[in-house]
């Protein structure tokens, strides 16, 4: 296959974006004039359809609320061998998709990730960036390495990645998953820097600094737990048998002097607490077992998909 016969296809999920998505639309146009750009949709109440047509696009809908609903049908009516995910409100660079391109091409990578520089003040909210800081460091201690900004929303994808990626999430949790799933699989990647700009006037984030900063953060212990479970319920397992020891030296000691052991119900509550260590550690080796068994069959799906390509 060749570099000109490759098919493009440029992924739009909006809400509420009239004042940006014709620019977005024009700027990826003229930065990738081979691609198929598809707006998709999510209950806009204003006229991001009409304009998102009117610029060109291939408009349609998905009424499950939240961008991880909204991925997941990109990712699965869409057919092409490389995708490019952008969000639509004109913060992103579109003439960076060729470069990206180019790298995912010639690295064979299956994900490149736009590493946002800000060139404005307003681009960036201090929260935001403190909140993507302490995710992304998070991410790289728990899955080994990580990125410099999981929460990107300017992703280019190899067809092999998207035609395996399975969508669980359904709000902003879908940039960390997305990380996740390369980590997990020890995929190919890359990072490229790529400026970053303010929204236009009129429009407005949808992302909520504190409540979604806790839903990514939950996605993250939701994914820690269910891939690395022997470590996740080995560490619950050492805090609850600390804690039993804890409440059993007084007991001992005062057995040791006396004879006696004066507060059973503090000897019972440790003694519950120690089993139910004892079960975590079990649960975790157990589920550790089917994780590796999982994730097996995961890369076999991954594998067994073409990179680029029929």
């Amino acid at each position: 296959m060749t570099e000109s016969s490759i098919r493009l296809a440029v992924l739009v999920p909006c809400f509420n974006e009239a004042a940006a998505i014709g620019k977005v639309v024009a700027d990826f146009s003229a930065a990738l004039p081979m691609a198929d750009i598809f707006v998709y949709d999510n209950n806009s109440s204003d006229d991001t359809i009409a304009i998102a047509r009117a610029a060109g696009a291939h408009v349609r809908s998905e009424r499950h609320q939240g961008k991880g609903h909204v991925v997941r049908r990109m990712f699965a009516d869409v057919d092409a061998d490389i995708y490019i995910l952008v969000d639509g409100d004109a913060t992103y660079d579109a003439a960076s998709a060729p470069a990206m391109i180019a790298k995912l091409i010639d690295e064979r990578l299956d994900m490149v990730v736009a590493h946002r520089i800000d060139q404005d003040e307003k681009a960036y909210r201090t929260g935001h960036r403190t909140g993507n800081f302490l995710l992304t460091r998070f991410l790289a201690d728990t899955f080994g390495r990580g990125f410099e900004d999981i929460l990107s929303g300017y992703r280019i994808f190899s067809r092999r990645f998207v035609k395996t990626f399975p969508v669980l999430s359904d709000g902003f949790e879908i940039e960390t998953e997305l990380s996740v799933h390369a980590l997990e699989l020890s995929m190919p990647v890359a990072e490229m820097q790529t400026p970053y700009f303010a929204r236009p006037a009129g429009s407005h984030s949808k992302l909520n600094t504190w409540r979604d900063g806790f839903r990514i953060l939950g996605t993250i212990l939701k994914l820690y737990r269910s891939e690395k479970p022997l470590r996740f319920f080995t560490t619950i397992a050492i805090t609850l048998a600390s804690m039993s020891v804890i409440l059993s030296i007084p007991l001992f000691l005062t057995y040791m002097q006396e004879g006696l052991v004066p507060r059973f119900p503090t000897a019972i509550l440790s003694t519950g607490i120690m089993l139910v260590a004892v079960i975590a550690l079990f649960a975790g080796l157990i589920l550790d077992t089917v994780s590796r068994g999982r994730r097996e069959a995961k890369l076999l799906r991954y594998l067994a998909e073409p990179w680029i390509g029929r």
